[in-house]
């Protein structure tokens, strides 16, 4: 699917998930998406859980969540770390408020938990989350991709192609 038209962020925080950041940012600039690495701060190289590193593009308070189509939260620590930054937070809030597509996969859930956006909702994440998940109000399912409406979950880096093809189709769609 060509996505030329869309912009779509990756977030980024130290210790992210190599494969669960590097996998999507890739295929969504295999759609010829427009994408943006967006961190706390702009022009900051982070470091994942192996030392892979990723800078940031953009900073989270610098953003206008009406320019963009949805946002990929990679896992690992970084979602821990993404969480402490209100512009972060505030950011995926405004997205989903927006109806906007917001695809979170293991750990990022913690994000989705911050932003108060899980109430009622379908999701899925690393099993250590389940039950964050739960007290933030979400229904937890243990498949490889649960799509709710624009929020898009997955448990682990086993599930990347079918969360990618789902987050594709969804943006698609915005």
């Amino acid at each position: 699917m060509e996505l030329s038209n869309k912009k779509v962020m990756v977030m980024v925080a130290e210790m992210f998930n190599d494969y669960e950041f590097i996998y999507p940012y890739y295929r969504l600039l295999e759609t010829r998406a427009h994408v943006e690495v967006v961190g706390a701060k702009a022009g900051v190289v982070y470091s994942s859980k192996v030392g892979t590193t990723a800078t940031s593009t953009a900073a989270a308070a610098d953003l206008n969540p009406a320019e963009f189509a949805g946002v990929v939260i990679p896992g690992g620590y970084a979602p821990d770390f993404m969480r402490r930054d209100k512009a972060m937070v505030r950011l995926v809030r405004d997205l989903h408020d927006q109806g906007k597509v917001v695809a979170a996969i293991c750990h990022a859930g913690w994000m989705l938990a911050s932003a108060d956006i899980l109430k009622g909702r379908t999701v899925t994440s690393f099993f250590a989350i389940k039950d964050d998940l739960v007290h933030a109000g979400a229904n937890w399912v243990d498949q490889d991709v649960v799509e709710d409406g624009g929020l898009i979950t997955s448990r682990t880096p086993d599930d990347l192609p079918a969360f990618m093809r789902a987050v594709v189709a969804a943006l698609g769609r915005v």
